[in-house]
């Protein structure tokens, strides 16, 4: 039975609790810096949060698996409200100068209940990535995974926006009391949602609270699954590239105050991106259009930064953020197919353990390796006689070399993968299973 209907009421509800959500932990970012002009205090919070959300994967996919999915976002919710009401309490009674002295137990006091909050609507994510197997029927699924890159592009750029001037304009105190507001709107909006879900039932039994070894079982027992999990590990492994060195290469060109302006406007790409998707859907082999996506997307990154120029950068930094919805909704469309139903929860989770952690480690390495390395090479008359046809001059062209070479990298990795016999299988197991309107009880 379709009930794409009720599953448009949990996105709506879903874009009011990631709005919420990222928007108080990109204010205590904010205010952080501000307050004490520390990149090691951002460094930590910001690490504290990714290493989280990568141990909590298969701990909440396994919750998933084992709870009807309102109860999870109900739940989650809930704990979420208390645990920015009770920072909002500390950060009210705790002096400031204290919750400011970093590394004090006041600081990791104060940041832990705001991570709290954050890391626990991550379960939620899961969740909703099994709520459109439960809710939609297969044919218009794909769709329905492009509405939901749209709605946390959209957050995304929400957040962008009001976090910085909700801290420079309000002060943090209006800030906490803002997230708390809409915090407990979206719990009572969430309450209100219907979400028509069959008895859950386990026929090998229920799975353990914490089961790791079932999310392995569930990846194996589908022939190609695990070759898609290697290929989201490197591939995020090089996406590591991007995070660690993207925002010095920009700043090289403009100023913080724009740089943080473009961001802005280009994180409209999530949604430009995501609106093809839920338009057009993915056509009948969502894994070739998922390699498709990163052919294009490794090609743009050898190509936006031949030149120091910040409308080449801004172009391609645009395109590449409209492939990354394409790519996700492409991938969970074929594990929603793929993957029974009882175990898709443990299956998400483990993705997203495995997307998460790749990425920071990887960021973790080329920094000091572009420091150290490439950067002094691509700066010295060598370099500059070597690199200079292919990338031109500038301040910048170590971390462009890094791009170039990341760029190239990924363009392999993808074409091996159209070869591999895990893609044959994958895609043939796709194509013959029957399509569903629902889960079965």
């Amino acid at each position: 039975m379709d009930h794409t209907r009720s599953f448009y009421g949990v996105l709506v509800n879903t874009l009011i609790a990631n709005v919420t959500t990222s928007f108080l932990w990109f204010a205590l970012t904010f205010w952080v810096y501000l307050e004490t002009r520390s990149v090691v205090a951002t460094a930590t919070i910001g690490g504290a949060y990714m290493l989280m959300v990568a141990v909590v994967g298969v701990p909440f996919g396994t919750w998933v698996d084992r709870w009807r999915k309102k109860r999870v976002m109900v739940v989650a919710t809930t704990v979420t409200a208390v645990a920015y009401t009770a920072a909002f309490a500390f950060f009210l009674l705790v002096p400031t100068r204290s919750l400011l002295e970093i590394g004090s137990l006041a600081f990791w006091g104060f940041v832990l209940l705001i991570l709290l909050g954050a890391i626990v609507e991550s379960a939620r994510g899961i969740a909703l990535s099994t709520c459109v197997t439960l809710l939609v029927p297969e044919g218009r699924r794909a769709n329905m995974n492009g509405m939901v890159g749209m709605v946390n592009g959209l957050g995304f750029a929400i957040t962008s926006v009001f976090s910085g001037l909700a801290v420079g304009r309000l002060g943090m105190t209006w800030t906490m009391a803002i997230a708390v507001a809409f915090t407990v709107v979206s719990l009572l909006h969430l309450l209100t949602v219907s979400i028509p879900e069959p008895e859950i039932v386990h026929a090998e039994g229920a799975p353990h609270a914490v089961d790791f070894p079932g999310a392995f079982r569930a990846v194996l027992a589908v022939p190609g699954l695990m070759g898609l999990v290697l290929f989201a590990t490197f591939n995020n492994l090089l996406g590591g590239v991007f995070m660690a060195l993207m925002d010095p290469y920009g700043l090289n060109l403009v100023s913080v105050e724009v740089w943080g302006l473009l961001w802005g406007v280009l994180s409209f790409g999530f949604m430009i991106g995501a609106a093809w998707v839920a338009r057009m859907g993915l056509g009948t082999r969502p894994l070739r259009a998922l390699l498709l996506a990163n052919v294009v997307m490794w090609t743009v990154s050898i190509l936006f930064t031949i030149r120091e120029n910040i409308w080449l950068t801004a172009v391609g930094i645009l395109a590449y953020m409209a492939l990354i919805p394409v790519a996700e909704a492409a991938e969970q469309t074929v594990l929603q197919k793929v993957v029974p139903y009882e175990k898709q929860g443990r299956v998400f989770g483990l993705a997203q353990t495995v997307e998460v952690a790749a990425a920071p480690v990887s960021a973790f390495i080329i920094g000091p390796v572009a420091q150290y390395g490439l950067i002094p090479y691509a700066n010295s008359e060598q370099g500059r006689e070597t690199l200079g046809p292919l990338l031109g001059e500038g301040n910048a062209r170590g971390i462009a070399l890094v791009f170039v070479l990341a760029g190239v990298l990924g363009l392999a990795l993808t074409g091996g993968a159209f070869l591999t016999r895990s893609y044959r299988l994958l895609s043939r197991r796709y194509s013959r299973i029957e399509p569903e309107a629902a889960p079965a009880a």
